[in-house]
């Protein structure tokens, strides 16, 4: 077990979701430089965005694997995998000595939820200074042949598997917003009485609500988590106010 912080920078934060895998490398290294400046053991998920939604919805990935469609694992997987080395290369310009980690290669799912997930070599390259940075994929399906699992969801498991304390998702929002106004706190209860809407763009995994909805599982387990606007990153990191939302088991103050 380790004391890792989990952050999840989302799709929208590093991508122009309405494009196609244009990625947004001045934000990239703005946000590689607030990391570098916060030094702490932490595992980095990020989104696909333009790079590995347009190709999932293309291929048609999570309806499954049809004899037609195969070929967009690999294509759906470069895309993603592009991205991924844009975000190690901004880390390590910016002196963080970080590896990227592809979920394809350690996962498998089973109608589209994780059955197995390799976390140990996670732990033994943090445990040596290492910053591994995973990312939404495709994985293989015993149910489907292929689906998508979201950076939420490998979230929520690395956050189990890890004894993570700490979790927070950077997003292009300054939290979950009801009227305009963000919501600081949601547990179960609250969460059934708002209406969040998904993303405009194209996005197979489901959007703010599916954010809500594995935050939620590890609410339950008893970590919280934490949804900031991308500029508040260092505030999080150094454990200050961020001002977003904070996703918690219900019953707490």
């Amino acid at each position: 077990m380790t004391d890792a912080v989990i952050l999840k920078l989302g799709g929208s934060v590093i991508t122009d979701k309405s494009g196609g895998c244009v990625i947004d490398h001045a934000r990239l290294r703005e946000i590689a430089g607030r990391i570098a400046r916060n030094p702490q053991a932490l595992v980095l998920v990020h989104g696909a965005g333009s790079c590995g939604h347009p190709e999932a919805r293309l291929y048609r990935i999570d309806d499954g694997l049809d004899g037609e469609n195969v070929s967009g694992v690999y294509h759906t997987h470069a895309a993603v995998s592009r991205l991924n080395a844009a975000v190690v290369d901004a880390l390590r310009g910016a002196g963080v000595e970080a590896i990227g980690v592809h979920p394809l290669a350690l996962a498998l799912a089973e109608g589209g939820r994780l059955v197995s997930f390799e976390t140990r070599h996670i732990a033994e390259m943090i445990r040596h200074g290492i910053m591994p940075v995973l990312h939404g994929d495709v994985v293989m399906d015993r149910l489907k042949g292929a689906c998508i699992v979201s950076g939420d969801q490998l979230v929520t498991r690395l956050a189990a598997a890890l004894g993570s304390r700490r979790v927070g998702l950077a997003t292009d929002v300054a939290g979950v917003l009801q009227d305009g106004a963000v919501v600081p706190r949601i547990d179960r209860g609250i969460a059934e009485t708002l209406e969040i809407s998904g993303s405009g763009n194209t996005d197979v995994t489901g959007g703010m609500r599916g954010k809500i909805e594995e935050l939620l599982v590890l609410a339950d387990a008893g970590t919280d988590s934490h949804i900031f606007h991308v500029s508040k990153v260092d505030r999080f990191l150094d454990g200050t106010g961020h001002g977003g939302t904070i996703v918690t088991r219900g019953g707490r103050s």
